[in-house]
């Protein structure tokens, strides 16, 4: 009897020294409103010929992009980094991207070749997570490159030009072409990034 005590005593003490994740700090707030940000960005780009509603998309993609930099800084700079954050961050990255690519392809302010790029895009994105999910299987970590951290930050930033579209040259001229050019680029990068996740998950694949 004393020793079912005395077990039920230090499964307590365990239980209550074992660090809780606050699934509810700053940093995860961050990063839930990224994902609330993505179908506000959408209805708005529904009328995109409104330019109201284009400045009003544009906003809400551009206080969602400043997010992405925050949440991962302060989670790093006050110590509450989580399992739930690292999975939900690059989640919410590619839910802004890919929606927002495919509705500025639906309403033609990207067209002609520069779909080509925003297919790479979103074709690195699907190849990327599919082989993170399988080496999670196998228990491998794949963390996140600097080149792949500058992709995400030229797509954010190429998005937004093409957001404003032609409605953006009453303050910065050619916003439009910007756009599609800087779209090429974080294609180009999205090429490359792609190609280091594949080269270092593809040998867990062949040894597995």
């Amino acid at each position: 009897m004393r020793l079912d005590v005395l077990h039920c005593g230090m499964f307590l003490i365990l239980m209550e020294s074992k660090p809780r994740q606050n699934h509810f700090k700053l940093p995860n707030l961050l990063t839930y409103g990224r994902m609330v940000a993505v179908p506000l960005v959408v209805i708005c780009m529904f009328w995109h010929e409104e330019f109201w509603m284009r400045w009003l998309a544009l906003g809400i993609f551009v206080i969602a992009g400043v997010t992405d930099f925050f949440d991962g800084y302060l989670a790093r700079a006050w110590s509450q980094q989580s399992s739930l954050g690292r999975m939900l961050d690059p989640i919410a990255d590619k839910l802004l991207v890919a929606s927002c690519l495919l509705m500025l392809v639906g309403n033609g302010d990207i067209k002609s070749w520069s779909i080509w790029a925003a297919i790479v895009i979103l074709c690195r994105e699907i190849l990327v997570s599919g082989l993170r999910e399988y080496l999670a299987e196998l228990r491998v970590s794949v963390p996140v490159s600097t080149v792949a951290k500058y992709k995400t930050t030229l797509q954010i930033v190429s998005v937004g030009f093409l957001i404003a579209g032609n409605g953006g040259d009453v303050i910065l001229p050619h916003t439009h072409d910007i756009g599609t050019v800087l779209l090429w680029g974080a294609a180009i990068l999205t090429l490359y990034s792609g190609y280091d996740y594949l080269r270092a998950g593809i040998k867990h694949v062949v040894e597995e």
